[in-house]
């Protein structure tokens, strides 16, 4: 019988549009005591000292790039299997991204990749904790020991609750910025956050993420009386709203209840997909994965066929991601070629991801594995 399987459905109910109703019936409907709160619980889940909460990831990228001033003549070392935001960052404050290929088993950079990309004019380093499985931070921070003035960024889109050998995200990096948009495990339809360990830094990013300003809404209005402020760098216009931010809290609290869900139908898919011409991503040893994305990879001659027959049997699926040097700006303005990012490369070719949620149904589930297997494998 067939059915309709989305590529995502989110948990979000009526209690949620509860929250958001109490904001609206406040006088206060941008970053206020709401965001502050869930910036503490961010401190509180990942045993920070400082947390920002931001409108994007990207936006929240900038903001840091700014914080560190980085711009100009300096270079950014990013995978070049990622989503394109994690190396725009780096265009859009006029720094350059050096891309690096991953490790075709976890398709993520390995220290001594990273380390080979370095010049002189490297000051910050972006890995990425792809899918929901998280770089070692701690071995690539052994790696650039020697240059202390490079800055660790992790891209925790996708790994809110991952971690490696025990570490959290921010554990080792001057900053650790996440995703909130509408597919993550944390949503609240688009939004982010970033948490850092270093006090000066988060000083800046305050003023960063709202144009450079020395106080935001709430503290110009503090105790009904105004106070002027003042610019002194260049920033951003990156904050979060209360109306959003509304939507986090709970989701923050019971995060770590829904893993177990994620990774039962993430190893349901491992155990259907084994054995058949189907690659999988490994998961590296110590790593406690997000399970934020279920990518396989086909051969790139079938792939888009592969999906339109997903699509046509009511399957939602999508591509994450392509090789990004190898995207038409990215072509064009450097020269990059596929042979320069080979796994990178291969692996966007032949990408796949098919829907994964803790509301999805074993049903639903085995309606997906049985699609890939009549339809998708007799192409390979």
């Amino acid at each position: 019988m067939d059915m309709k399987v989305p590529f995502y459905r989110h948990d979000l109910d009526k209690s949620d549009a509860d929250r958001v109703a109490e904001v609206l019936a406040s006088p206060f409907l941008t970053t206020g005591g709401v965001a502050k709160a869930v910036e503490a619980q961010l401190c509180a889940f990942f045993d920070v000292p400082h947390a920002v909460l931001v409108n994007s990831w990207t936006n929240g990228a900038v903001a840091v790039l700014l914080a560190l001033g980085i711009g100009p003549g300096d270079e950014v070392i990013v995978p070049a299997m990622t989503f394109i935001s994690s190396a725009n960052v780096a265009e859009l404050v006029g720094a350059k991204p050096v891309f690096v290929d991953v490790e075709p088993d976890t398709l993520m950079p390995t220290p001594e990749i990273v380390r080979a990309a370095v010049t002189a004019n490297t000051r910050a380093v972006i890995p990425v904790h792809l899918y929901g499985q998280m770089c070692d931070i701690g071995a690539l921070r052994a790696a650039l020991a020697d240059r202390p003035d490079i800055a660790i960024i992790e891209d925790c889109a996708h790994s809110f609750e991952s971690s490696v050998d025990g570490q959290l995200p921010g554990a080792q990096s001057e900053a650790a910025i996440f995703s909130f948009y509408a597919t993550k495990n944390v949503t609240c339809g688009e939004g982010g956050a970033i948490i850092t360990r270093d006090p000066q830094l988060f000083e800046v990013i305050q003023q960063t993420r709202l144009h450079g300003m020395s106080a935001g809404a709430i503290d110009r209005f503090a105790k009904n009386k105004y106070r002027h402020w003042d610019m002194t760098r260049l920033g951003t216009k990156a904050n979060l709203p209360d109306l959003l931010a509304s939507l986090l809290p709970d989701q923050i609290a019971t995060i770590r209840n829904r893993l177990p869900l994620r990774e039962a139908r993430a190893r349901h898919y491992e155990k259907a997909f084994t054995g058949n011409a189907i690659r999988l991503v490994a998961t590296a040893p110590g790593v406690v994965h997000a399970r934020h994305l279920f990518p396989i990879h086909v051969p790139a001659s079938v792939r888009d066929d592969a999906l339109g027959a997903l699509n046509e049997r009511g399957i939602g699926t999508t591509v994450n991601y392509r090789s990004v040097p190898t995207l038409t700006y990215y072509r064009e303005k450097y020269g990059y070629a596929a042979d320069d990012f080979p796994v990178s490369h291969e692996w966007g070719e032949g990408t796949i991801s098919l829907p994964l949620f803790p509301s999805m149904t074993a049903d639903e589930q085995d309606y997906v594995i049985d699609a890939v297997h009549a339809c998708v494998v007799p192409m390979i």
